[in-house]
Order: structure tokens, then C-alpha cells, then sequence
């Protein structure tokens, strides 16, 4: 028998559940679906929320040709392969296939090269699906010939709606005498993924016998029994997403141990060794930044240190880092920062660059007094002399704002004795 999941999957998009932003009445997907013009596109979000489901439907519905790839067990001949038939199906004058590529993140730079010649000449319609950011795990020259789709988590409201489907229309669940009173626990550990939801729902309504009394799904039951069953229900990886956030709290949390034991929650649980290091990275410029500036050189050594290695040496690399990230001093000052600073860009719209600060490269633009009264630092005495840098309508406005370690206390200090109370630092 099926799995849940796979047996409540949907066929059409009135079936689909989540995503209006895409697939809603006008949105981007409904209206590539009227129009019959399909572009090339990466879905990109998290586990469960409908990646590959929306890609058989939109295939389905424009009655396409469909052909799918896995990254994970696929090489550069089950590429070509995949292109050569396309080909022929052109050859007799049948519409141009859907190439779906699952987990496009990794397919390393010589498949997705192998990819653009067809997706370039329209060949094949490219769909990937990736968990990760396509900015950095798709190649530019791919990325710059396909669209790039956000898919959301599911919403309580959505979770529910696939709730009360699945009782009413699945073939084994509808025949069971089933009472939900409460849903709340279901929900939360559903973690907005569709899949992890049916799943817990298939775990929980297992235990309904044909007693004529109907089984009472509360969220103590729900609770108790996934408790029960913690092993089946993590696997597979299911919680990917809050082992990850636990991890980087604990590295936050200035906690080797709990730091260590996630990790290996991560490793043990088949995580990509790049997907754990690239955390790292960000763990340490966004958690420990300027208070130890070296955290983030440790994290950048250690993102191509583990692709160097691989598995299973990667993991005492994952290990030192962690520790290192863990018990350094922590500040987010450079992450407050650039939010500030983002949030007044937003606010005041693009300011003129002051004059002095312009670049000017012809002679048009130094008549224009371009970079006119501009002052070259290393010409004065410590390499630094007081000028404005910021536009006028924000003049002293202060972004940075050093917090309490020894690495920030001195900068500080530095920056006291530069400005003078312009900005406020004391």
C-alpha cells in the first residue's frame, strides 16, 4: 500500500493546496498555464510543500511530454540521454518535453553545463526543484536562462484544508471512524511540510480498529504517539529543517555540547556535508561577527576544507568548526547593521551621492565638480581625516553601533577618537 502522502497527492490545480502567490487566479503559473507558453523554471523552497506535485500538474494539464531526473542518482549521460529522446520527439513534430530535475542542487557544474545548449534552444523545458538557494548551487549561465519560483511553507489554514481532505477522500482513512477534537499539535509538527504532515497523520490513525467507537485524535494523543514512534517518524530526514535551526541556536547559544550533538544529529542523518558548512559560514558572520573576526576565516576554510575531503572525514572538520563558532565571544552588531542600514534605504529611496564622493573618470564629470573636494585619507597624518559620507538627508546617522567585547570595545575606542561625537560613539 501507498503512503499517504503518495496516495492524497494532487492531480490538478484544484486540487493543489498553498502557493496562491503561483498558481491563484492571475498569479504567474496560472496565467503560464492559460497561455500554454511554459518558460524554464526552478521551484525553490522547503521540504514537502508541493515541489515536484505542481510540476506533474502543470506537465499534465499542458498535456506535455514529461521526463524526470534525480539529482542524486543521475549523471551526465542520463542528461543527454533525457535531451537525445527530446530530440527525436521534435523530429515528429510533438510539442517540446518538460526535463524535470529533482534536487537540481546536486547536480555538480559539469551536468548543469550539460543542460544548456537544450534548455537555451528550447529543446526541453527545464523544471528543477531545490531545497537551496539557486544563487548559490545553480550556475550563473543556467540561472540566467530559467525563472526562479519561491514556494512557501504551508500555512495552519492550508494544513488543515489537507487534514480534513485526507479523512474524507483517502480510500483507508475514510473508512475509519476518525474524530479530530484538536488539531494545534499535528499542525506544529507538521513544520509547514505537507509530507511530515500526512505522515504523522498515517502514524496517529493507525491505531483505529472497527469497533464501533470512533478514535479521539487530541493533541495529547497525537503527542504521546509520535513520541512513541520518534524513530519512524524522523526518518528519512523529515526533520531537516529543525535540526539545522537547533544547531545554529546552540552555536548561538555559546553551547559546544549541544552544538556537537546536533551536528551529529546532521551527519548521522545524511545531511549534504555543503549544506551543514554553509551554515557555518553564516552562523559566523551573522552570530559572532567583529567579536572574532577569525570565526569567519575558520568557516570559509572549513566550507572547502569538507568539499576537499568528503565524507566521513568531513565530520571531525564539521566538528572543530562548530566548536570553535561555539566558544568564540559572540555579537551580531554587523547583522543589525546591514538591516538598519537596509531598512533606511528603503524608507528615504536612492539619496544622491555627495559630489565629492563621485567617480569621475571624463572630463564631463570633473567639470561637473564630480569627486570635487573629495579628501584622499592616506594624505593626512593616521589616515584618516573627518569628510561626510553619507548623503546630506541622513548626515550622522549611525548603522553600527559596537557591542560589549574586547574585539568591539577597541573598535570603539577607534572610532571615538576619529569622529569625535559625530556619530555618538563614546
Amino acid at each position: 500500500m501507498k503512503p499517504l502522502a503518495e496516495r492524497m497527492r494532487p492531480q490538478t490545480l484544484a486540487d493543489y493546496v498553498g502557493q496562491e502567490h503561483l498558481v491563484g487566479p492571475g498569479a504567474v503559473l496560472e496565467r503560464a498555464i492559460s497561455s500554454g507558453r511554459l518558460p524554464s523554471f526552478i521551484l525553490w523552497g522547503p521540504p514537502g510543500v508541493g515541489k515536484t506535485t505542481l510540476a506533474r500538474i502543470i506537465t499534465n494539464q499542458l498535456d506535455l511530454p514529461f521526463h524526470s531526473l534525480s539529482a542524486i542518482n543521475s549523471g551526465v549521460k542520463d542528461v543527454r540521454d533525457a535531451i537525445d529522446k527530446a530530440r527525436r520527439q521534435q523530429f515528429f513534430d510533438r510539442p517540446n518535453p518538460v526535463l524535470f530535475i529533482d534536487e537540481i542542487h546536486r547536480f555538480s557544474k559539469s551536468q548543469q553545463d550539460s543542460l544548456l545548449g537544450a534548455v537555451e534552444q528550447g529543446v526541453v523545458t527545464l523544471i528543477g526543484a531545490t531545497t537551496e538557494n539557486p544563487s548559490f548551487e545553480v550556475i550563473p549561465a543556467l540561472l540566467s536562462r530559467t525563472q526562479v519560483y519561491v514556494l512557501r511553507e504551508l500555512g495552519p489554514e492550508d494544513l488543515r484544508k489537507m487534514v480534513d481532505k485526507a479523512l474524507a477522500e483517502d480510500e483507508i482513512l475514510k473508512t475509519k471512524q476518525l474524530q479530530i477534537t484538536e488539531y494545534d499539535t499535528i499542525l506544529q509538527l507538521s513544520g509547514g511540510d505537507g509530507r511530515k504532515l500526512y505522515n504523522v497523520l498515517e502514524l496517529v490513525t493507525s491505531e483505529a480498529q472497527d469497533t464501533g467507537e470512533p478514535l479521539v485524535i487530541s493533541n495529547e494523543f497525537v503527542r504521546t504517539r509520535v513520541q512513541e514512534n520518534l524513530t519512524r517518524f524522523d526518518k528519512g530526514g523529515e526533520q531537516h529543517y529543525d535540526i539545522a535551526s537547533a544547531f545554529i541556536k546552540s552555536i548561538r547559544g555559546s553551547d559546544p555540547n549541544g552544538a556537537i550533538y546536533w551536528l551529529a544529529r546532521m551527519v548521522e542523518g545524511g545531511e549534504d556535508v555543503k549544506f551543514i558548512a554553509r551554515r557555518l559560514v553564516i552562523s559566523a558572520a551573522e552570530d559572532i561577527g567583529l567579536a572574532n573576526p577569525n570565526a569567519l576565516l575558520m568557516a570559509t576554510t572549513t566550507f572547502q576544507a569538507v568539499q576537499a575531503v568528503g565524507w566521513p572525514e568531513a565530520r571531525i572538520i564539521l566538528a572543530q568548526a562548530t566548536i570553535y563558532l561555539a566558544t568564540s565571544p559572540k555579537s551580531n552588531a554587523a547583522y543589525l547593521a546591514i538591516n538598519a542600514a537596509q531598512q533606511k534605504v528603503k524608507q528615504t529611496g536612492t539619496l544622491a551621492v555627495p559630489l565629492p564622493l563621485r567617480n569621475a573618470p571624463t572630463k564631463l564629470m570633473k567639470d561637473l565638480d564630480y569627486g570635487e573636494g573629495y579628501k584622499y585619507a592616506h594624505d593626512f597624518p593616521g589616515n584618516f581625516v573627518t569628510q561626510e559620507f553619507l548623503p546630506t538627508e541622513i548626515s550622522g546617522t549611525v548603522f553600527f553601533q559596537p557591542q560589549q567585547n574586547a574585539a568591539e570595545k577597541s573598535i570603539l575606542e577607534r572610532l571615538a577618537r576619529w569622529w569625535k561625537g559625530k556619530y555618538g560613539y563614546k
